[in-house]
């Protein structure tokens, strides 16, 4: 990714998080945060990564509404704030990274060995 897809991605990840904290009060998500913006090349299409915690609705149902109802609005958004010849057209994801990290946590924490109280093989009162 070049220098200016980068710092073009980080522009777009900071004016998106006014309009996604109104929408998620607006519909009892909790909390929505960008956790990346990824844009092609030509910076015409950018992938949103979002996380949902909290609230009265799955992040399935936050994503989906954010798509239907959301994203010109967001789009127009973009195009005011940052200055661009063409706002890019906005693909929203879940971002599961938490999750995944967190199940392998869990796996590894399973096959880790117990720790018994000896020290050096040695069992304890010996």
């Amino acid at each position: 990714m070049s220098i200016r897809t980068e710092r073009v991605s980080v522009e777009i990840q900071k004016a998106l998080a006014v309009p996604l904290k109104s929408i998620s009060e607006e519909i009892s998500a909790g909390f929505i945060t960008v956790t990346e913006v990824r844009l092609s090349p030509d910076l015409q299409t950018a992938r949103v990564y979002i996380s949902v915690f909290g609230g009265k609705r799955t992040p399935a149902e936050v994503l989906h509404h954010i798509e239907q109802h959301e994203s010109g609005r967001l789009r127009h958004h973009i195009a005011k704030a940052v200055r661009l010849r063409y706002a890019p057209t906005l693909k929203f994801y879940i971002d599961d990274s938490l999750d995944r990290a967190m199940r392998i946590e869990t796996l590894l924490d399973s096959v880790k060995p117990k720790d018994d109280g000896s020290v050096d093989g040695e069992p304890d009162g010996e």
